[in-house]
């Protein structure tokens, strides 16, 4: 029965947004998404309701945490990760509908420091020496074991060389946005997030891009879950229209697949 419906799921998401019947005025769905998906989404939801009826009700944080939350039973009926490793967990544990499974976006990892700091224009290569320009003050992520966007950080400072003598000044937050806070508050020195992340935060400068080539690919794969209620397949369908890919990138999201009308 799971398999026939995720086959549907499919279906609806492969030929664009479902028709929706006046019974979803009073419908609801959950979203579990990353937390530097927020201020996208949020338009992107506010815009499915109004053509839908159907609520939005979401929930951002980690991948990693909203991943395990959703394996121990919480009712969410979308998850968006913003990374694969996350979504390779909940479809080994068999809490997504793997047919309903898709790269959405892409995204870049910047480094960034607080809006008033005198470091300016960094070139961030081989042999770049994170430690000494940070000095005395913190570098801010996510826990770099968990959360995609440490992860990311610590796979390019790996390669570019800089991790070991970076590594103990390190900030480890619970999510992109709140390390993005750390470093807005002046709390930390210097902040490895997305460049979605230090466009919707004024009280950040980016400094420097890391290559595109110092990490894996940053890929946001989007799913509906194992327990979704219907309504997910218009949901997802929604996500991957014109409209949803004109607000992502307005957000600095790169859009990975062919949009449907």
């Amino acid at each position: 029965m799971r398999r026939l419906a995720g086959f549907f799921f499919a279906l609806a998401i492969l030929f664009g947004p479902a028709v929706v019947p006046a019974s979803a005025q009073d419908k609801s769905l959950t979203v579990f998404a990353a937390a530097s998906m927020k201020n996208a989404l949020d338009d992107i939801d506010t815009a499915y309701t109004g053509k839908t009826g159907v609520k939005i009700v979401a929930s951002y944080a980690a991948s990693s945490a909203l991943a395990k939350q959703i394996e121990q039973g919480a009712p969410a009926d979308v998850f968006v990760s913003a990374d694969t490793d996350w979504m390779d967990y909940a479809a080994n544990r068999k809490v997504i509908s793997a047919p309903t499974r898709l790269n959405l976006l892409g995204n870049s990892i910047v480094l960034v420091a607080p809006k008033d700091s005198g470091i300016d224009k960094v070139t961030i290569g081989q042999g770049f020496d994170l430690a000494k320009l940070a000095g005395d003050g913190k570098i801010a992520t996510g826990d770099v074991n968990a959360v995609p966007v440490g992860k990311y950080a610590k796979a390019a400072l790996e390669k570019l060389g800089a991790w070991p003598a970076a590594a103990p000044k390190f900030a480890m937050a619970e999510s992109v946005r709140a390390a993005l806070t750390l470093v807005a508050r002046g709390e930390a020195a210097l902040g490895i997030v997305y460049a979605t992340d230090a466009r919707v935060e004024s009280g950040v400068k980016i400094v420097g891009t890391f290559p595109m080539d110092s990490h894996p690919p940053i890929i946001y794969p989007v799913a509906a879950t194992s327990t979704a209620r219907p309504e997910a397949a218009s949901y997802l369908a929604f996500l991957r229209s014109s409209a949803a890919k004109a607000i992502f990138e307005k957000y600095g999201f790169s859009f990975l697949v062919s949009p449907t009308t």
